[in-house]
């Protein structure tokens, strides 16, 4: 029996280890091109109920540093002050289009729907997505995402979002989760298989939102408006990747564990939707974590002193760390490596119970 299982914890532990290998390789060699592009771009944010933070993204977006650029902003359904803060920022900048969602189709989720009325009233061909409780990094944003489009088979681009730091376990745990997403999403695109984005940085061209008929197909799920759209329509040749400091945009945590949980549910529900060699992929990476944690604590308790198995997790280990920091650095972004073997430990507990409410879960609203 002991036996078995240190055979099963080595499979496990070389699964993990192709993995991170294969991610911190492209990681590492992932060089960005600058190339020249000027077209224009307009920015499209749905909002309910998003004030105040609404307000600072407008402000920083019209600092942004690109030449010909809009910012369409769909008030869906509000019922804060953000109509009124619209009304005179339109004074203010004449380059900020509103657009008013009173009622929604029954069967349509808000958001999508929101998004989809902006999108149709951006007058340019390039379009730019983010949430407004985000903020770039830079006043570059723009300028590093539409270097995306330079490529004339470009139709998607995808771009980086992390959570602001702040003090407390939560926090530490969602800067931990959010970067392995991000970690994930890259790396698999830079081995050919562009597979998600978050919608609070993602970049595509209008004129393909508009033949493949929008978020036809999941209009009436919750959530999905970025990573289903991504599944859906992206290939290693229409999609472009963006990373790195000037291309960031931060978004703000939830404060407490039970929004934070159903932030995530929200998202994990969605992935049952995409396609199936990536649910494979992912399925692969998700259960080789889980048992490799397992299958060494088993370990552990028969067999403490077992050097291979001992060997396994230091190996894996490192190429843990290694990952994380190159990622970090990649994206711009400052991660306290004190705490990740932790992190990465009750990751597996959080994962398990979490997705298989969101194998289940029908229902979930955005809000």
């Amino acid at each position: 029996m002991i036996d078995t299982l240190i055979l099963i914890f080595i499979v496990l532990s070389a699964i993990q280890v192709l993995f991170y290998g294969l991610f911190l390789i492209k990681l590492t060699t992932f060089k960005k091109e600058k190339k020249e592009y000027h077209q224009g771009i307009s920015v499209v944010i749905a909002s309910m109920n998003g004030m105040p933070h609404l307000s600072q993204l407008v402000d920083n977006l019209m600092d942004q540093d690109y030449n010909e650029f809009e910012i369409v902003v769909v008030n869906d359904r509000s019922t804060d002050d953000t109509k009124d803060y619209l009304i005179d920022a339109t004074k203010k900048y004449n380059n900020l289009k509103v657009v008013t969602v009173e009622h929604k189709p029954n069967n349509m989720d808000g958001k999508k729907y929101a998004l989809t009325l902006g999108i149709k009233a951006a007058k340019h061909t390039n379009i730019l997505l983010t949430d407004n409780d985000c903020i770039p990094a830079t006043n570059q944003w723009i300028k590093e995402m539409a270097m995306g489009f330079a490529s004339e088979n470009t139709q998607i681009v995808t771009g980086v979002s992390l959570y602001q730091s702040q003090s407390g376990i939560l926090n530490s745990f969602i800067q931990y989760d959010s970067l392995w997403t991000a970690i994930q999403y890259v790396s698999l695109h830079l081995l050919g298989m562009p597979y998600m984005a978050v919608g609070r940085n993602l970049a595509y061209k209008k004129d393909l939102f508009l033949t493949k008929k929008g978020f036809s197909g999941y209009m009436e799920t919750t959530g999905g408006d970025d990573d289903l759209f991504v599944n859906k329509h992206a290939s290693s040749v229409n999609t472009s990747l963006v990373i790195g400091s000037n291309s960031l945009v931060w978004s703000q945590p939830k404060q407490t564990w039970k929004e934070f949980l159903t932030q995530k549910l929200r998202h994990l529900s969605v992935g049952k939707h995409y396609k199936v060699k990536h649910k494979l992929v992912l399925g692969i990476l998700s259960f080789s974590h889980l048992a490799f944690w397992l299958t060494f604590i088993a370990s552990m308790i028969f067999n403490p002193l077992n050097y291979i198995v001992l060997s396994c997790f230091l190996i894996r280990t490192l190429l843990l760390y290694l990952t994380f920091r190159s990622g970090s650095h990649k994206f711009g972004k400052t991660f306290g490596m004190w705490g990740l073997l932790f992190l990465d430990f009750i990751f597996v507990f959080y994962y398990l119970s979490t997705g298989l409410r969101a194998i289940f879960t029908k229902k979930v609203r955005w809000s």
